[in-house]
């Protein structure tokens, strides 16, 4: 299955629209990982473990991995997602974005050397620098809309030919960068009104939303505006609530924390 097919079969199978981000901070691990030379993998090996029948897929970030010098440890968690749960499609949440000689090397990073489903993407070099990631047949790609971090609007915002940046980057996406069918693109759970918008502008492309959890994102708010027509489309991340729910015994805690996300998403849809 490509991406969106094994994201669509995710959502059905498990009745989720959960997405675990998985963003390790040795610093909140359990004591017993102290001594483990392979803790960052132990930890989200066990949250993957725990939560693997609660969401529709799991988001790796990178730079938790990469400032620990942990990659082999990423290859190794991404292999034991695809061993183990096939069905779950991985998003490596790497935020890349380059001229195209470089993002040759990036999308190789992402698809051959982690294996992943989808990677996200900074789409500000436009079109060219999205195309490497392109050519590899049923890989998604994640585009950067319309984030929540405090500053977003200093550029996200401005007018650009009678419209914000962010609708423009919708737009683009689906009249230009959709080729393959495989776009997903990135709205901030902070911004509900501008989940709509972006809703109404591209149909039923599926929506990547974090914030909800540490950030405080508003779950039916997010539903209200965001769902496709399918009463699906949403990847809604947490990680931060789930990850460190119980630090002595995280995978319980995020086990917890994962079905009580999940109902309430559905409760609210």
């Amino acid at each position: 299955m490509n991406f969106i097919e094994a994201l669509d079969a995710a959502w059905k199978k498990n009745d989720s629209l959960l997405c675990v981000g998985l963003d390790p901070d040795p610093k909140r691990f359990p004591a017993r990982l102290a001594n483990d030379s392979n803790a960052i993998f132990s930890f989200c090996a066990e949250i993957v473990d725990a939560t693997a029948d609660l969401v529709c897929s799991f988001k790796p970030q990178i730079a938790h991995f990469a400032a620990h010098r942990a990659e082999t440890q990423l290859e190794n968690l991404i292999s034991h997602i695809h061993l183990n749960y096939p069905d779950i499609p991985v998003i490596l949440d790497a935020k890349r974005g380059d001229i195209e000689s470089t993002a040759e090397h990036y999308a190789a990073e992402a698809f051959v050397r982690y294996a992943a489903d989808a990677v996200t993407l900074n789409p500000y070099l436009g079109g060219d620098s999205i195309l490497p990631y392109l050519a590899y047949p049923g890989k998604g790609i994640v585009l950067l809309c319309r984030t929540s971090n405090p500053g977003s609007g200093d550029l996200q915002l401005l007018n650009v030919g009678g419209m914000k940046l962010y609708e423009a980057v919708a737009h683009l996406t689906v009249a230009e960068w959709n080729a393959t069918g495989q776009c997903a693109l990135v709205v901030g759970a902070t911004c509900p009104t501008e989940i709509g918008r972006v809703r109404e502008i591209v149909g039923d492309l599926p929506l990547l939303i974090p914030g909800v959890g540490a950030q405080g994102g508003d779950i039916r708010a997010i539903l209200h505006a965001g769902r496709a027509s399918s009463g699906t489309g949403l990847i809604i991340n947490s990680s931060r609530a789930i990850l460190y729910a119980d630090r002595e015994n995280p995978a319980e805690g995020a086990r917890n924390a994962a079905r009580k996300t999940r109902d309430e998403i559905n409760r609210c849809r």
